[in-house]
């Protein structure tokens, strides 16, 4: 089995890496297109991948919207992927109230050539930070939307409706697991 190193927000030092940052809640087709993406940007630059996630993720700390993957979970899929590091932040009230200066500050003891993220990409309080923000610390780009057969945007969202509207098949679907029988 692959090892993976997992450490909290502000821990992790690098001399150089890729990353990508992102909720990743469901690690659903659209976030493993991203996270393939980035992880072979570091395949090319022989340098360390790293995902800085968060738990639990944002919509599910402000919006009370259900968790689509445990950590624990999320972890195991990341292991699989071939991530090298993951750093998680506890999201709660003191993380949201974090500036986007000092997430950036973290950000750069990474040294990250390029960062990856998904689209619609913001960060620090309010929601203030912007891809412009971190391409001041890196190249930073955005993978597009990932659309099924049907042409609809994957995303957790759409996930959460699907399983409230019993169509968990779908909902499999798009997270790229098999519904087992155990969940029928």
């Amino acid at each position: 089995m692959l090892s993976i190193k997992v450490y909290r927000d502000g821990e992790l030092e690098l001399p150089q890496s890729i990353m990508t940052i992102g909720a990743f809640d469901g690690l659903h087709l659209g976030h493993q297109a991203l996270i393939n993406r980035a992880k072979s940007r570091a395949e090319i630059y022989g340098v360390p991948f790293v995902v800085y996630t968060f738990d639990p993720p944002p919509k599910v700390y402000f919006q009370n919207q259900s968790l689509l993957t445990p950590f624990a979970e999320k972890e195991k899929f990341l292991r699989n992927m071939g991530v090298d590091y993951t750093i998680v932040a506890s999201f709660d009230e003191h993380y949201a109230s974090r500036s986007v200066g000092g997430f950036l500050v973290e950000l750069r003891k990474i040294h990250p050539q390029e960062i990856w993220v998904g689209p619609n990409f913001y960060f620090g309080k309010g929601k203030s930070g912007t891809t412009q923000d971190l391409n001041m610390i890196s190249k930073t780009f955005e993978q597009p939307v990932v659309r099924c057969s049907k042409g609809e945007v994957i995303s957790s969202t759409r996930i959460r409706k699907l399983f409230q509207g019993n169509e968990a098949d779908q909902a499999y679907c798009l997270l790229g697991r098999q519904l087992t029988n155990e969940q029928v």
